[in-house]
Parts: C-alpha cells; structure tokens; sequence
C-alpha cells in the first residue's frame, strides 16, 4: 500500500496536459487513460491510492460480504440436503485479516510504481490551487493545460449528541475492527447501512438498523426495498424504519441511544455504533476560489454534461460533485474527462446506461429509468415483471427471492430502464446495460441464446413475454381485419 511516507515526489515537468488531484477511481483510471494516449501526466493524492473504493469501501465491503454469506449457507445447509457443521463459530481476527489480505493484493496494481513506470508523476500531499492553471504540492508549483477534480468524498457526522463523546465508527475505521461488536447499532439505511448490518449479523453481531426514512434505500422502488427488509429480518436484525436516533449517552461500558418514532420512545443499549447516513465532499482546503472553481460545501463542485466547472481549464469526477457515488460511475467519468479535456471529445455523462447495486443478500440493481420518472416526462411505459421463483436455476440455487423488471417505452420495445432484485443481481444488470448502451430492444433480448440453466433466463423470459403479446396483438388485428371482409 502506497502512502505519502514511502514516497518522495519528482521534479515537476509543467506544464502537465493534465493534472489530476485524488487518486481513486475516477483519478486512476483518467491518469492511466490520458498516459497511454502521449499525454504528459501529473497525479496528486493527499493520502492513499485507490481512494475509498479500494482502502475503506468497495473492495473491503464485498470481501466481508462474502464470509458472511458463507456462514450463513453453513448454517442454512440442511435446506440443500446437507448438515451443519457441529459448532460454526467464526474467527473474526482471520475474517479481517482475509480484508487486509484482499486490499493489499488488489492495491498493487495501482502502486506508485507502477504508475511511474507508465510515464506518471506521482506526488504525494496536499494539492492547493494557486491559480487558473498551478496547483503546490509543499514547496513545490506544478503548472498544467488542463486539470481534473476527483478527491472524492467523507462520511457525514450526523449532529446527534452525545455520539461524538460515546464515539463510533464510519466505513473509513469499520475495517479496522479486530473483534466483532456482540451488540450493533447501525445508523442508517443505505447501501452503506444495509451491506454492513446484514453481514455482521451473519458473522453473529446482534444488530439493531434505524432508518429515519419509511423504507430502505429511498431511491429504490418500492417492492425492491421491502424485499430487503424482509430479508434482512431473517437474518435477525431489529429494524426499526421511520425512526430518529435523538440521544447516545454512556451507561458504564454501554453506549445507549434514544430512539424516536413518533410519540414511541425507546432505548437500545450497545457496544459499538456505526453511522452510515450519507457523505460530504471534499472540498476543503483546495483552494478552489484561486482557480475560478465555484463549489458548494454540501453539495460539492457543480459541473455540465461534459463535466467542465465553472473553470474551462478544469474537470470534476466523482464523489466530489456525483449525485450517484459508485465507482464505476467515477471510472465512466474518468474516460469522459480524458475524451473531452484533451481530445476535444464532446462526450457526455447524460449519455451513459450506468447501472448501480447494493450488495445485500438479495442484491439490488438498477439502471435507466424508474417508472414515476418517465411518468414526469410523459413517457409512455410498459414492465415487464419475472419473478425469481419462475426461474428454474434460482429454484435449484434456493435463490427464489426476488424479481427481474424490465422497464420499456410502450409500443416499441426500447428499453428504459430496469430493476432486479436476486442474489446475483449485479450479475444480471450487466446484460440489460449492454442491451440499453448498444440500443438494443427486447426483442434483440429475446433472441438471444442462453446456456440453460442460469438465472439470467428471467431476463430473456421477460423479453420473450413482450414479444410474443406483441405478436398475439398484431395477430389478433389481421385475424380481425380478415373476418370483417
């Protein structure tokens, strides 16, 4: 893992083509992207490569995921003919250290290294812009033609007292557990919240999910997000939705938070509490106003389709200015800067089927449009529903909960969007992504051929359902026209 303390900075070689402050995703993959095509890169990172994604989220996140989904399949085995093993106890410290092992593995391919042998300066520390186009790293002016914005963001610190002085945990130190917490409090139901809560459930944590919302995941539609409530019941997490942690005090070693719903009061007394109610950009201490760029400290750097601010000379990508904070979205908009800041691309963000997933068990994924959003646009719709328990691989797999939805312009088979709840629905998004990115309709989804049998038939059997009703129309109409003759 590269850090600012292994690493002594080069000699600036300004002015660059393009300068890059924050190494995660969207950083890495415009560096790499613009090096390979000639141009004279520059890459800041204030503290570790890879950003959250690598060091504190995604690739942290999905390992314990998995071992905690392992548990539960051992403890579930007699539902497939098998028998649990005698005392499933989990070793917490050899969970971690698989994380650690994983993260570290992952993190070579984007060591300074590495990147300097492709032609890239690395700097380390904490980049300020000291005009329109010059940044200083320490001592140091690094000038460029143009730059790119991608330092991310940080997790929100919800203003509940007394739960700084009870203290609690983030995604950014959750990973640095070295005992599983006997009791949790999970604040918060996100992504973030549910993928965590369920998992340290699974690896025997007693846990207690509030939600100040009415449901889970308040962009999702509706059966999707009870699908996971219920899910996340059997796995023996309290829930308690629509409800405000107004209180955290310490009761000897206890910390206790006062629960609000309503006129019902409650308190649920824990050992450690993890927050997980959103985040905040980092814009601090950037010195954006030197440059010209006009930013927001909630909502972040504003930037156009082409993902220009308000400083022709310099881009946004991520969770710095991202309404949707997931990598691939960073990494899409990475390709886009490249394209637009030294290629004179005019490719735009707008123009991207970006899928996105919760990594529950089931997983939730989606791409395009939600019905209630092309209802405000006067769109014409039409879904197509398959559920899981229709599919014969997820009837074998004891993976029946869940659904696929395909979302199309009625009348013309475009697809605009889908949902699909399933344990691989991740997985399953991709096809449908293709299918929108490619401009495909379901009727090209229905004539695709498939191995049998996978779970990605749920997808072809909806396709092939509105073809084959769109053929009994049409049949219907000549039959009718034939008979009145």
């Amino acid at each position: 893992m590269t850090t600012a303390q292994s690493c002594r900075n080069p000699d600036p070689r300004g002015p660059y083509h393009l300068l890059i402050v924050g190494a995660g995703p969207a950083g890495l993959l415009a560096a790499k992207a613009a090096s390979r095509r000639g141009a004279k890169v520059a890459l800041i990172e204030s503290n570790l490569l890879g950003g959250t994604c690598l060091n504190k989220g995604c690739i942290p996140s999905k390992t314990l995921i998995r071992t905690s989904r392992l548990y539960r399949e051992m403890r579930d085995a007699e539902h497939f003919g098998g028998r649990p093993p005698g005392g499933i106890a989990v070793d917490f410290p050899v969970v971690m250290e698989r994380v650690r092992r994983i993260r570290a593995r992952l993190g070579e391919g984007d060591s300074a290294e590495r990147l300097t042998a492709m032609g890239i300066d690395v700097h380390f520390g904490e980049a300020r812009f000291a005009g329109p186009d010059s940044v200083t790293v320490g001592a140091k002016v690094l000038r460029f033609r143009k730059a790119l914005v991608a330092t991310g963001a940080r997790p929100v610190r919800p203003p509940i007292p007394g739960l700084e002085e009870a203290g609690y945990m983030t995604y950014e130190n959750v990973f640095d557990l070295s005992e599983c917490p006997k009791r949790l409090l999970v604040i918060g139901g996100g992504p973030v919240g549910c993928e965590l809560a369920q998992a340290f459930a699974r690896l025997g944590s007693r846990v207690t999910l509030v939600q100040d919302d009415p449901m889970f995941l308040g962009h999702e539609e509706r059966d999707a997000a009870q699908l996971l409530s219920d899910a996340l019941a059997r796995d023996g997490i309290e829930i308690h939705l629509d409800t405000q942690t107004t209180r955290v005090n310490m009761v000897g070693k206890d910390k206790v938070a006062e629960l609000a719903n309503d006129d019902t009061k409650r308190t649920v007394a824990v050992d450690s509490i993890l927050v997980g109610v959103g985040t905040v950009p980092n814009v601090e201490r950037l010195d954006l106003e030197a440059a010209g760029v006009a930013y927001d400290q909630t909502a972040g750097i504003p930037v156009d389709d082409f993902l220009r601010t308000s400083n022709p000379r310099i881009f946004a990508a991520g969770d710095v200015c991202a309404g949707n904070k997931f990598p691939h979205i960073e990494s899409a908009a990475g390709r886009i800067v490249v394209a637009n800041a030294l290629f004179l691309g005019r490719q735009r963000l707008s123009a991207e089927a970006i899928p996105w997933c919760t990594f529950t068990d089931p997983e939730i994924a989606h791409v395009g449009m939600y019905v209630t959003q092309a209802r405000q646009k006067n769109i014409p719709i039409k879904t197509l529903t398959v559920l899981m328990h229709e599919v014969d691989r997820a009837i074998t797999d004891g993976e029946e909960d869940g659904f696929v939805k395909l979302h199309v312009r009625e009348g013309s088979g475009k697809i605009l969007g889908a949902t699909v709840v399933a344990s691989h629905a991740g997985d399953l998004i991709n096809e449908i992504s293709l299918a929108m990115s490619a401009g495909l309709d379901l009727r090209a989804l229905a004539r695709v051929n498939q191995p049998y049998p996978t779970q990605s038939q749920a997808i072809k059997m909806a396709a092939a359902a509105y073809v084959g009703s769109r053929r009994r129309s049409i049949g219907t109409w000549l039959m009718t026209k034939w008979l009145s003759r």
